[in-house]
């Protein structure tokens, strides 16, 4: 997957946390996320993020 931290947090810009891993792809999806960056999210455990800094260090991991 070729995308970055930076990309990621600019697709949930706006987004109310806590918020649990599907909420976070339909928000990414309806701001015109890239496909990466969907792919990233999908690949997060499935559980409630708690704020960005949590995407964050899940998304380091991959």
């Amino acid at each position: 997957m070729q995308t970055s931290p930076i990309e990621v947090q600019k697709s949930l810009k706006d987004i109310d946390y806590p918020v649990h891993k599907k909420a976070l792809i339909q928000h990414a999806k309806k701001h015109g996320a890239s496909k990466e960056v969907i792919q990233v999210l999908e690949s997060l455990p499935e559980k409630e993020y708690t704020n960005a800094a949590d995407v964050s260090k899940e998304f380091r991991g991959k």
